[in-house]
């Protein structure tokens, strides 16, 4: 367990830390929950590490491999469920959520565009790991300005970490069909982070499962992905597949995806809770670069040097230039016959700029396209 010293000038912390009759943990939670709400948090619980129950079913869903080529989710052990063995001396875990639905009521019309790029809610500002990663650490110096040091590490969605099992135990919501966390306050429209403490802090209640008969996130996913209640095979998901799967995406999958470049959130659009989701009230997570009404030629126009620096303190810098233009030309592809797409197409072909993983996809998104001529001029000769 490290510790983080505050290194904020204008407030001094307790270096001595208290004996654990000296606190008073129910009130320290409290306080918690009120800096955290301070720092930009919507909302602060607390969990045990029993974690117990969660790893038969993360077992389970790692031996039908619906994990894919995501190796990082079977390795470290049992780390993942076992908090103690990834951060020894972990006694409680403070779970926090921040909203992050930057815009409201434009989704689906950009879906149903295909000039337009339609990319994940969450990562159309700043990439939220930085950004909450400071904000807990801030959080962990509140708590240590008043007790001492004290053990801790902070995580978000950055370590072997069972994120949505310790919200759901802490009360932030439940885990819903789609697997994704659901509040009834807020919907799902939030990100997750965490603080390993070595502090005793009460734990929260869990909160019921208000799902119910409701099937629209299943019946809506577009690769049919959701298998079963609270069951994702990750293989199918076309955020798997645009944002960690790094080759080739099975044909089967792709008319599928429609102009979905980055991330899908169907599931979340459909889900009758978010009608309860509050825009964000963080500046950085706004969108940039008009990345929520973006054009697919205009995108797929950026050299690397522009994606970049357009995507510099963004998540989706992440997958890289040509798995951007991968995306890219499968949207492309899914549009109606045009000229100018072909046209733009062909460009990226002449230029010998592309990776072989491009080109196929490229030469795939051509053969709709010549398709698609093709019945134009049958239909015309009719």
């Amino acid at each position: 367990m490290t510790t983080t010293k505050n290194t904020t000038k204008s407030a001094t912390p307790n270096t001595t830390k208290r004996t654990t009759h000296e606190i008073d943990y129910n009130s320290l939670s409290e306080q918690i929950r009120q800096w955290g709400q301070q720092l930009g948090f919507q909302q602060v619980a607390f969990s045990d590490t029993d974690l117990r129950q969660q790893e038969k079913i993360l077992a389970a869903w790692l031996d039908k491999n619906y994990h894919g080529t995501m190796a990082y989710m079977s390795a470290h052990g049992q780390k993942r469920s076992r908090p103690q063995q990834l951060v020894p001396g972990t006694l409680s875990i403070i779970t926090t959520r921040m909203d992050y639905l930057p815009t409201e009521g434009d989704d689906e019309q950009v879906l149903q565009n295909e000039n337009l790029a339609y990319i994940s809610r969450y990562a159309l500002g700043k990439d939220y790991h930085k950004l909450m990663r400071k904000r807990l650490k801030k959080l962990a110096q509140k708590i240590e300005q008043e007790i001492g040091s004290f053990g801790f590490r902070v995580f978000v969605d950055s370590a072997p970490v069972l994120e949505r099992s310790l919200a759901e135990k802490s009360g932030l919501g439940w885990i819903g069909k789609n697997s994704l966390i659901i509040n009834r306050a807020a919907g799902s429209w939030f990100f997750l982070g965490e603080i390993y403490t070595d502090l005793p802090l009460p734990a929260d209640k869990p909160t019921s499962d208000h799902c119910g008969s409701c099937t629209r996130c299943i019946d809506t996913c577009p690769t049919k992905a959701i298998v079963n209640d609270k069951e994702v095979d990750a293989r199918r998901c076309i955020s798997y597949l645009t944002i960690e799967h790094k080759g080739s995406i099975a044909e089967e999958f792709r008319a599928a995806m429609g102009n979905r470049i980055y991330g899908c959130d169907d599931c979340q659009l459909v889900c009758p809770w978010n009608r309860y989701a509050n825009l964000t009230q963080e500046h950085g997570f706004l969108p940039r670069h008009r990345l929520d009404q973006a054009k697919l030629l205009e995108l797929w126009d950026w050299d690397e040097d522009t994606f970049l620096k357009n995507t510099e303190g963004s998540a989706i810098r992440r997958i890289g230039y040509q798995q951007w233009l991968r995306n890219l030309a499968i949207a492309l592809g899914n549009g109606s016959y045009s000229t100018a797409i072909v046209q733009a197409l062909q460009r990226k072909i002449d230029q010998q700029l592309c990776s072989d993983l491009v080109l196929e996809h490229i030469t795939w998104a051509l053969d709709q396209h010549m398709k698609r001529s093709k019945q134009i001029i049958e239909s015309r000769n009719i």
